[in-house]
């Protein structure tokens, strides 16, 4: 599976963004999807994830009630709606997959997109 993300710019605190990640393959559906973040000189830490029919969600504490994830089987694609930015929300955000289950462990993911920059300026 390669995923693309794609979405990512520069936004004012309390703005929106929406990142995709598109997969190419034709079993997407069967694969849990998640988004992880990185800051520079931070580790990579889980924001959220979606299971495969889209019937189950988890958030970080830190993003829940902001964030929304969700999915388009149909069109192999994941998303993230990021409402209510924060200038900690800055960072490079990437897309990940797994089999395994409903997950916020990096190693759990087999597969990764290259990351799409999101600045929030104060």
């Amino acid at each position: 599976v390669q995923l693309q993300a794609s979405g990512g710019g520069l936004v004012q605190a309390g703005g929106s963004l929406r990142l995709s990640c598109v997969a190419s393959g034709r079993t997407f559906s069967s694969y849990v999807m998640g988004w992880f973040r990185q800051a520079p000189g931070s580790e990579r830490e889980f924001v959220a994830a979606i299971n495969g029919n889209g019937g189950n969600t988890y958030y970080a504490d830190s993003v829940k009630g902001r964030f929304t994830i969700s999915r388009d089987n149909a069109k192999n694609t994941v998303y993230l709606q990021m409402n209510s930015l924060k200038p900690e929300d800055t960072a490079v955000y990437y897309c990940a997959g797994t089999r395994i289950y409903l997950t916020n462990k990096n190693a759990e993911y087999d597969y990764w997109g290259q990351g799409t920059q999101v600045t929030v300026s104060s």
